[in-house]
């Protein structure tokens, strides 16, 4: 049997994996409607703005999650922290081939949507968006996962730490280097991109 699901669905995204591990394709659609988007948000942050890069691994991140749905152990993980996890070892395993090959990502600007800001508006936040992700890469890869994960992706410390596998002290710790290093690394710039005082 299949049920509908829309997005404001209520059924948590673990009971999507163990009906989808059951053959409810309806919940495998819900599940990617909701974990896909989080994903290549993060992947894309991850890699500099890569966005073709970030869409890969989030492709590859859900072809994975799929793949192990009929081994899925309900309770042990959430399926966003698993996600995080198997979406961080890609980013990685993407930064150091590039590091090998010496390449360097080329930005990716945004489509922008009907009933966008004026123009002043986008060049200002794309500034303040290019100098975000400039001190984002320019932090070690472990406090940049740290800083995504935690303010812009939303997770909490002790997920933070099952992505990571670290202990929720470290990414306390990751976190707080992180974000010292942004405001020291923005501070020169607060004027030119538009913030006062």
């Amino acid at each position: 049997m299949t049920m509908a699901y829309d997005a404001q669905d209520t059924t948590s995204d673990e009971a999507l994996m163990v009906l989808y591990a059951n053959g409810d394709r309806q919940a495998a659609q819900a599940l990617a409607q909701r974990v896909t988007p989080r994903v290549l948000a993060y992947a894309a942050r991850m890699l500099g703005g890569d966005r073709a890069e970030a869409e890969d691994v989030a492709q590859e991140t859900m072809l994975r999650l799929w793949r192990m749905a009929p081994d899925w152990r309900q309770g042990e993980a959430k399926v966003t922290t698993w996600a995080y996890r198997v979406a961080t070892n890609l980013c990685i395993d993407r930064q150091r081939s590039r590091r090998r090959k010496g390449q360097v990502a080329l930005d990716d600007a945004p489509d922008q949507p009907d009933g966008a800001p004026g123009a002043e508006q986008r060049l200002q936040d794309g500034r303040r968006m290019a100098a975000l992700e400039a001190a984002l890469a320019d932090l070690p890869d472990r406090q940049r996962q740290a800083v995504v994960l935690r303010h812009i992706e939303g997770l909490t410390n002790p997920e933070i730490a099952a992505v990571m596998d670290i202990g929720v002290e470290a990414v306390e710790s990751l976190t707080a280097r992180g974000k010292r290093a942004l405001a020291a690394g923005l501070s020169g710039q607060r004027d030119a991109l538009g913030y006062e005082g």
